[in-house]
């Protein structure tokens, strides 16, 4: 794993894997920031004039719905037929996917119209999703009784992609084999972005991996994981994590220690 996760980091600073980034205004600049970091090279283009064309040369999409209007799901939709026209992966970020109407139906649509390799989201985003009653607030995981990998395999095979479900345990799968991965820090909740920028993180290892999608998933998220617990260890709150983690995400070129455990 150690070694698979080395690989790829190498290949993000090597190829520069061009991510286009259709996302959400509060989180813009730390994604981009973020993926500079990494190695990869980002790109936020969101207008519907321009969105498949972009994307035809990118390395990867990802979506993310945070800040979400009627223009964007539009551009979302373009891009993302553009990028399964042009064999390159699409990471959907559905963020608060259960709290309006809205924001589910435009989730439902762009899983009806996409062929998406990942799936990344949270327990409460998840549950929507699957369509299974959950108690969530906004963009929080919220609350509930069913069983998170079963319906986490169910989302995966029913969609054909994998299924990244981030918490203090990372469950991925894509419906058949599944990871769960820890570590991390409690810090990394507190900071707005966190998650947005790990589906773009778990992109830029897509763009790069052409064999293993689930191991370069799992992969991904494990060098977050261990990113956010080297911050974590020096930093004094959540303003200087953000800046310590960014500086995490390049010095671990060499990933010389592994804190995420796969099982």
């Amino acid at each position: 794993m150690k070694t698979t996760i080395e690989t790829l980091h190498k290949k993000i600073y090597i190829e520069q894997p061009l991510i286009h980034c259709i996302t959400n205004q509060v989180v813009a600049n730390f994604q981009a920031n973020g993926l500079l970091a990494l190695g990869a090279s980002p790109v936020m283009a969101d207008a519907v004039e321009e969105a498949a064309e972009m994307t035809s040369k990118a390395d990867c999409t990802v979506l993310n719905i945070g800040t979400l209007k009627k223009q964007t799901v539009e551009a979302m939709l373009l891009a993302g037929k553009s990028a399964n026209d042009c064999g390159v992966p699409v990471v959907l970020d559905p963020v608060g996917a259960g709290a309006t109407a809205f924001r589910k139906n435009s989730v439902l649509r762009i899983l009806d119209e996409v062929q998406l390799s990942l799936i990344r989201c949270n327990v409460g985003e998840l549950m929507a999703i699957g369509n299974v009653n959950w108690k969530a607030k906004g963009v929080d995981s919220g609350d509930g009784d069913a069983d998170i990998e079963t319906v986490a395999k169910q989302v995966a095979s029913k969609h054909q992609c994998i299924v990244a479900v981030t918490g203090s345990t990372d469950i991925v799968t894509n419906g058949v084999d599944t990871h769960f991965i820890s570590g991390g820090d409690p810090i990394m909740t507190r900071v707005t972005g966190m998650g947005c920028l790990l589906s773009a993180v778990t992109g830029s290892f897509l763009a790069v991996a052409h064999e293993n999608q689930l191991l370069a998933v799992a992969s991904a998220l494990t060098f977050y994981k261990s990113a956010g617990e080297k911050a974590a260890s020096i930093a004094n709150g959540t303003g200087d994590f953000a800046f310590l983690f960014l500086n995490a995400l390049g010095k671990q070129a060499l990933c010389t220690q592994m804190e995420g455990v796969l099982k």
